[in-house]
């Protein structure tokens, strides 16, 4: 069954805007959240503007056909016979990771002007090297992910009084392949990306020798999403359940856990000192099925599902986020947009216990500057509910945007 083309509309703004500019535009993401079929899309509009097939060169590294591409001057030379001079040219490199000595390849590429570039990658490493020492200043990066809530919607009726329907579907994945298959091949399908993600961007590239430690430190974290972390607790937890591991190798561990982009990282961030405490942050999954399928479901788990899901769309969204800390209370998130604007947020699931809404709004009552603060909770919602300047809100209504 082919992906279905599920509108990523974000995704294509990214690339539009940045269209013929002179920057190399990459997309990084964990495997299979989307980049081939946004490159497809891409490719459809680019055609409906009068781009001609020969003037778009399309390679997946992944392809069987195309490993012999994978040699770095034969891909230069295959590239180049394929030009002519005064002809503008829009040449897509998928997975490009897997050709050795890429960026110098890619390098020289950019060197022609006519070459409007754009290259995939499944991990955040391959931008961590020497690509980014070479393209220092010349390239723009779109970190991806898999569908949002919203984007998930679009694929439904859109009726709004099925949203809770919606959102625990959404919670079975967001992969977006999976979200057609059946409970069984969505399974098989999570099973796989975990595999291929832990073996080529992970165990491979650091040459991890115990990968059975190595699954039970994301088994761990994924576990434990929401929840402070830090390489300490972590190798504790480790030696405790009989695994033999230094602080030196877990740190190693995580590194490579955080570059194949399974997990995402959140810092703490003191509000009023304005300055990151390193060492401590909270992790959140890439995808709830995929947490679901290695460390599996509780019921208390609710609450941090639901704000890993809010997580990752302040991400989408462009943010960076943190952690907040106002003295010793603790706000879920602490937004910070390009232009430096903030965006306090609390996530609870169920606040229509009087104790528990005093609770969760005490952090963002604690905070004295002007900017937004959102309480987003599953509760029915009566419109405008706002206490001192604290909108609560329905979750799933933030979600659509």
């Amino acid at each position: 069954m082919k992906t279905q083309l599920i509108q990523r509309p974000l995704y294509i703004e990214f690339l539009t805007t940045w269209k013929n500019e002179d920057v190399i535009k990459v997309v990084s993401g964990v495997r299979r959240c989307g980049k081939s079929t946004l490159f497809e899309m891409f490719r459809n509009q680019l055609t409906t503007e009068g781009v001609q097939a020969e003037q778009i060169i399309n390679i997946n590294f992944e392809e069987f056909d195309h490993l012999y591409l994978c040699d770095p001057t034969v891909l230069y030379n295959y590239i180049k016979e394929k030009i002519q001079p005064g002809q503008q040219y829009y040449i897509f490199l998928d997975e490009i990771q897997n050709v050795r000595d890429f960026e110098r390849v890619v390098n020289s590429l950019y060197l022609n002007k006519n070459l409007d570039i754009y290259i995939t990658g499944s991990n955040a490493y391959f931008m961590s090297g020497e690509l980014a020492t070479f393209l220092s200043g010349r390239y723009v990066e779109l970190k991806m992910l898999p569908l949002s809530f919203q984007e998930f919607v679009s694929t439904k009726d859109a009726d709004k009084s099925n949203l809770k329907r919606y959102y625990n579907e959404y919670l079975q994945t967001s992969f977006p392949y999976a979200i057609s298959l059946d409970a069984t091949k969505k399974q098989q399908y999570l099973e796989g990306i975990y595999s291929t993600v832990v073996l080529k961007d992970i165990v491979q590239r650091l040459t991890v020798t115990d990968v059975s430690t190595l699954e039970n430190i994301i088994r761990y974290l994924y576990s434990e999403i929401g929840n402070f972390q830090n390489i300490n607790k972590i190798t504790n937890t480790m030696n405790s359940f009989g695994n033999k591991i230094t602080h030196k190798t877990v740190a190693r561990y995580m590194e490579g856990v955080e570059d194949s982009l399974l997990i995402y990282k959140a810092e703490r961030y003191n509000v009023k000192g304005r300055k990151i405490f390193a060492g401590t942050a909270k992790y959140y999954a890439v995808d709830n099925g995929l947490r679901q399928f290695i460390a599996g479901d509780r019921v208390e788990d609710f609450g941090h599902i639901l704000e890993n899901i809010v997580y990752l769309e302040l991400l989408r969204r462009g943010y960076q986020v943190y952690v907040g800390m106002v003295d010793n209370l603790e706000v879920d998130f602490l937004a910070i947009d390009p232009k430096g604007d903030r965006l306090y947020i609390q996530v609870a699931h169920n606040t229509e216990n009087e104790t528990t809404l005093t609770r969760e709004l005490k952090p963002l009552r604690a905070i004295k500057d002007h900017y937004s603060k959102l309480l987003l909770t599953m509760d029915e919602i009566l419109p405008g509910q706002n206490f001192d300047g604290i909108l609560k809100m329905p979750a799933l209504e933030w979600l659509l945007g």
